[in-house]
C-alpha cells in the first residue's frame, strides 16, 4: 500500500517536473534580449538610446503591422503542413485595385475604373465612401486565396507549386491592371485607415490596431473553435484527420481563403498608408511573413504553432531591421543577418522535432 502511495507521489512529482512554460515565453525572452543588445550598442557606437524614442517605436510597429497581418494568415497555412508563397504578390495586386477604387472620379489623372463609372453616371459609387475600395480589396483577396486552396485540395498539387504559380500570376495581374503605372491622388478619406492617432502623446498607427485585432480573432479561432481543431489535426496527422471524418479538402480551401483575405486586408492597409498603389508593392513580403511565423515557433512540418508566437516573431523582425538602421548598418548586411536568423529558427525547429521524436 505504501509502495503504491510512493509511486503515486513520484508520478505526481514527475508531472510537476515536466510542466513547461509556453514556447512564447522563450521567444519573448529572445525579443527582450535583442532590444537590450541594441540599447547597449546604441549607447556605445551612437551615443543614443534605441528604445527611448517614441518616433522610432512608432515606426517599428507601423513597419510590422502589414507583415504581421499577412503572417497571421500564413501561420494557419503552415500549421496545416502547407505553405503560401503568393501572399506578397496578392498584397501588391490588391493595393493596386484598392487604390484604383479610391481615386476620385473628378480626378483628371484617374485612368483606370473612374472614367467608366463617371461616363455611366456612377461617380457616387467611388466618391461617396472608401468602403468600395476596402470591399473590393477584401473580396478579391478572398477569391485568390480560395483559388489557392481549391487548386491544392482538388488537384493534389503541392502547396509550394500552387502558391508559386499564384505568386507569379498575381504579380502579373498587378502590372497588367495598371499597365505598369502607379495609382496616385486618392480620396483623402481612404488615407484615414493608414494614418495614426495619438494616445497620451504617443502616435499609434491604425494598421497596428487592425493587426492586433486580426491576431486576437485568429488566436481565438485557432484555440477555441472547430476550425482551429481541424487545422491542427490536418497538420499533425493527415491520415488520422481523414479517418476521424474531417473533410480535408474543404477545410484546406477555408484556410487558404482566410490567408488570401488577410493578404487582401494587408494590401488595402498598405495602399492607404502610402496613399498610392505601386505595381511592385509587396515584393518579398511573403518571405518576411514566413520568417516571422517560423521565428514565432510554428513548425514547418505542421501541427504546431500559435498566433501569439507569430506576433512576437513579427516584432522581432521589425526590431532587428530598425536596430540595424539605427546603428547605420547597410541594407545588404541586414538581409544577410535576416537570412541567418531564419536559418537559425528553422534549425531550432528541426532540433526540437528530433528531440520530441526521441522522447
Amino acid at each position: 500500500m505504501s509502495t503504491a502511495n510512493e509511486l503515486g507521489n513520484t508520478s505526481t512529482t514527475g508531472l510537476k517536473k515536466v510542466r513547461r512554460l509556453p514556447a512564447e515565453v522563450s521567444i519573448l525572452g529572445v525579443l527582450i534580449g535583442i532590444i537590450i543588445i541594441f540599447e547597449i550598442l546604441g549607447w556605445y557606437f551612437i551615443g543614443d538610446s534605441f528604445i527611448a524614442n517614441k518616433q522610432r517605436i512608432s515606426i517599428i510597429v507601423l513597419q510590422v503591422a502589414v507583415t504581421g497581418i499577412i503572417a497571421v494568415g500564413v501561420t494557419q497555412v503552415i500549421i496545416t503542413g502547407g505553405v503560401d508563397l503568393s501572399s506578397g504578390s496578392i498584397v501588391g495586386f490588391i493595393a493596386m485595385v484598392a487604390a484604383s477604387f479610391a481615386q476620385t472620379a473628378i480626378n483628371s489623372r484617374a485612368v483606370f475604373l473612374q472614367p467608366e463609372f463617371a461616363a455611366l453616371g456612377l461617380s457616387w459609387f467611388i466618391d461617396s465612401s472608401p468602403f468600395w475600395a476596402i470591399a473590393a480589396g477584401l473580396l478579391i483577396g478572398l477569391l485568390l486565396g480560395w483559388v489557392n486552396g481549391f487548386v491544392i485540395a482538388k488537384t493534389g498539387i503541392p502547396p509550394f507549386i500552387a502558391t508559386l504559380g499564384m505568386m507569379v500570376s498575381a504579380r502579373g495581374l498587378a502590372r497588367w491592371y495598371t499597365e505598369g503605372q502607379p495609382v496616385a491622388l486618392l480620396n483623402p478619406d481612404f488615407a484615414w485607415f493608414g494614418q495614426s492617432f495619438e494616445v497620451a502623446g504617443f502616435p499609434i498607427p491604425r494598421p497596428v490596431i487592425v493587426f492586433f485585432l486580426v491576431a486576437i480573432i485568429c488566436h481565438i479561432a485557432l484555440s477555441y473553435t472547430r476550425y482551429g481543431k481541424f487545422t491542427y489535426a490536418i497538420g499533425a496527422n493527415l491520415l488520422a484527420a481523414r479517418v476521424s471524418g474531417i473533410d480535408i479538402g474543404r477545410h484546406l480551401i477555408k484556410v487558404y481563403a482566410v490567408a488570401g483575405l488577410l493578404s487582401g486586408l494587408a494590401g488595402v492597409m498598405l495602399a492607404a498608408r502610402a496613399q498610392s498603389g505601386q505595381p511592385n508593392m509587396g515584393i518579398s513580403f511573403e518571405l518576411d511573413a514566413i520568417a516571422a511565423t517560423v521565428i514565432g515557433g510554428t513548425s514547418l512540418t505542421g501541427g504546431v504553432g500559435r498566433v501569439t508566437g507569430t506576433v512576437i516573431g513579427t516584432i522581432i523582425l521589425g526590431v532587428v531591421t530598425s536596430g540595424f538602421t539605427f546603428l547605420k548598418v547597410g541594407a545588404y548586411y541586414q538581409e544577410i543577418v535576416k537570412g541567418m536568423i531564419i536559418v537559425a529558427a528553422v534549425a531550432i525547429d528541426v532540433y526540437r522535432q528530433k528531440r520530441k521524436a526521441r522522447a
